[in-house]
């Protein structure tokens, strides 16, 4: 496993999946101009978009972080086993997930704090695994962080019509419900010290309740943003969603702050789906953003 040290903070990045998503830059990016992703193709190709399919690709990842003695993970991805009728991609997977998080030095029962930055269906799925025929929690001593916002947003009974869609059907049965059953969750609103170094914050969006964890220590600085960039085109046209952002108008404005706060205290921006060197820095570019430089963790290629 590949990790970095920011301040006191130690991050290391835990694969589940990386390959392509099923969709083509135009649907996932629907508001992209063609010819940015033409421009981008000398540096976009391999690990952001397969030249010979015209495909996206995505990691799914989940970044460990040890800070203060506490072993924290954000975001759990899909998870193996899950039912997913309207994102077959995700469905019924066979990971290696946990054998992943283990060579890592960490065994489930090490882990103190789940946060998941938003409740989409690639971003919950190792709150529980299926154990029989019942859906438990995968860390038994942790507590799982989720926003208030998102929790009630997603909740079935509430009876709210996402953009989505179905695209999250059986998710928050099986990858949320559980978890608050076994009264493990904490829904926090607007803001959630976790320690000294790290910050939750409401970012909302992407969903209602998506939200970036910051980290502060000693000179360094990152921003955990979730699923405010799915692509680094995104850095270059800061303006464009993706297809599954709930608010369009919110996203954007939230996507401008955070790459603004980024770039204006040299933060490492870490998104929950780069492939590649995973993490980027930022500078401003006009009222745009341009790529500054990677962050050192090994390519996905390279880590066989």
């Amino acid at each position: 496993m590949e990790q970095i040290n920011l301040g006191d903070v130690t991050i290391t990045r835990v694969w589940e999946y990386y390959g392509p998503v099923e969709m083509t830059p135009d649907t996932f990016f629907p508001e992209i101009p063609k010819e940015v992703w033409d421009d981008g193709a000398s540096w976009l190709t391999p690990f952001f978009l397969d030249p010979e399919t015209n495909i996206v690709n995505s990691a799914i990842q989940t970044w460990l972080l040890r800070s203060e003695g506490k072993t924290i993970l954000v975001d759990t991805g899909v998870g193996n086993h899950k039912e997913r009728p309207y994102s077959p991609v995700w469905s019924h997977l066979e990971t290696d997930f946990l054998a992943n998080l283990a060579r890592a030095g960490v065994a489930p029962e090490d882990v103190d704090i789940v946060i998941n930055t938003h409740l989409h269906v690639d971003h919950v799925g190792w709150n529980t695994y299926l154990d029989g025929r019942h859906w438990v929690p995968t860390f038994p001593n942790a507590t799982y962080l989720m926003s208030k916002d998102d929790f009630d947003f997603w909740n079935p009974e509430n009876g709210h019509k996402p953009l989505l869609g179905r695209g999250n059907q059986n998710v928050f049965e099986d990858s949320v419900a559980p978890v608050h059953a076994a009264g493990q969750t904490q829904l926090w609103e607007n803001n959630y010290q976790i320690t000294a170094d790290l910050r939750l914050d409401a970012a909302p969006g992407h969903t209602p309740g998506s939200s970036v964890l910051t980290l502060a220590s000693g000179s360094d600085r990152a921003v955990f943003v979730g699923d405010l960039l799915h692509s680094p085109v995104q850095i270059l046209e800061p303006d464009t969603n993706s297809c599954f952002c709930e608010d369009p108008a919110g996203a954007r404005a939230t996507r401008h702050k955070l790459l603004g706060w980024a770039a204006d205290n040299n933060a490492l921006v870490i998104p929950a789906h780069l492939g590649g060197h995973g993490a980027v820095e930022v500078v401003r570019d006009g009222s745009k953003f341009a790529t500054k430089g990677w962050a050192p963790f090994a390519p996905y290629s390279e880590q066989g």
